[in-house]
C-alpha cells in the first residue's frame, strides 16, 4: 500500500486537485474556510512595519489578500512543493496590484530558507498531510526560520469532538465530497483522501505537543466547535 504521507504521493495529489481545490475547500467547510482564514490571520494583529512574512504550503494563494491587507509594508514569500499550485497562484496574483509574493517551489521539510529570517509564518490547511515524524521536522523548520520574537499561526480542518456534529461531518466529507469531486475532476478518489487525512489527523492537539518541544510558546486554537483547529504562538528570545 502506498504511503499517503510520502512527498511524491502528496505532490501528485495536490497537483491533480489544483484546478478545483479552492472551490472544494469552500464546499467541504460549508463556506467556513474563508472565515477561518480571516480569523487565524487576524489573530496575528496588524503591522505597518517593514517585516518579512512567509506563507507555508501556500496552495493557490488564498491567504495572500488578507496578509497584504494586514501587513501592507511587509515583504512576502510563499512556499509550496506542488508545481501546479505554484503555477496557478502565480497566474492568479502575479499581476494583481498590491499583491507581490516571491513564490518558492520547494518542500518545506527540505528548503533553502535562511535561519532567523521571518517575522511572521502562516499556514492554512496543510498540517493533515504530515505524519508525526514530519510534523516534528516542520516544527524544527518553523523554529529555525522564524526570528526570535516572531509569530506563527497554523489552521487545519479537524474532527469535532461533539459526536452528533462528527457524525454529520464524517458523512459529508467521506461520502458527499467524493461525489462532488467526481463532478469537478472525474476522479472521486482524490477528494476522498481529504477525509482520510482529516480522520487520521484528528485535531491540532498533537501538533501543539510536538511544537512545544522546541523553544516556541504554543497556543491551541479551535474554530466552530472544533471543525477546524490550529496552533499559534511566538518563538522565544
Amino acid at each position: 500500500m502506498e504511503d499517503i504521507y510520502a512527498s511524491d504521493y502528496v505532490k501528485r495529489l495536490f497537483d491533480s486537485m489544483a484546478g478545483s481545490y479552492e472551490r472544494m475547500n469552500y464546499i467541504t467547510s460549508f463556506g467556513f474556510s474563508i472565515r477561518w482564514r480571516k480569523q487565524f490571520i487576524r489573530a496575528l494583529g496588524d503591522s505597518s512595519a517593514d517585516i518579512q512574512v512567509i506563507d507555508l504550503l501556500s496552495g493557490l494563494g488564498e491567504n495572500w489578500t488578507m496578509l497584504t491587507n494586514q501587513f501592507p509594508n511587509a515583504r512576502f514569500t510563499a512556499l509550496d512543493f506542488s508545481a501546479r499550485m505554484c503555477q496557478i497562484s502565480q497566474q492568479k496574483y502575479g499581476n494583481r496590484p498590491g499583491i507581490t509574493f516571491r513564490i518558492l517551489h520547494q518542500d518545506v521539510l527540505q528548503n533553502n530558507l535562511s535561519a532567523n529570517q521571518y517575522d511572521v509564518i502562516t499556514c492554512a490547511y496543510g498540517l493533515k498531510t504530515f505524519n508525526k515524524e514530519q510534523l516534528s521536522k516542520l516544527a524544527g523548520e518553523v523554529c529555525r526560520i522564524l526570528k526570535p520574537g516572531g509569530r506563527f499561526t497554523f489552521i487545519e480542518v479537524s474532527k469535532p469532538r461533539n459526536k452528533l456534529l462528527l457524525f454529520f461531518y464524517r458523512l459529508y466529507l467521506k461520502h458527499t465530497i467524493p461525489i462532488l469531486g467526481k463532478l469537478f475532476l472525474g476522479n472521486p478518489d482524490d477528494y476522498r483522501m481529504l477525509w482520510t487525512y482529516t480522520e487520521k489527523f484528528g485535531d491540532a492537539s498533537a501538533v501543539q505537543e510536538i511544537f512545544q518541544r522546541y523553544p516556541l510558546d504554543v497556543r491551541f486554537d479551535s474554530y466552530f466547535f472544533g471543525c477546524a483547529t490550529g496552533i499559534s504562538g511566538i518563538k522565544r528570545h
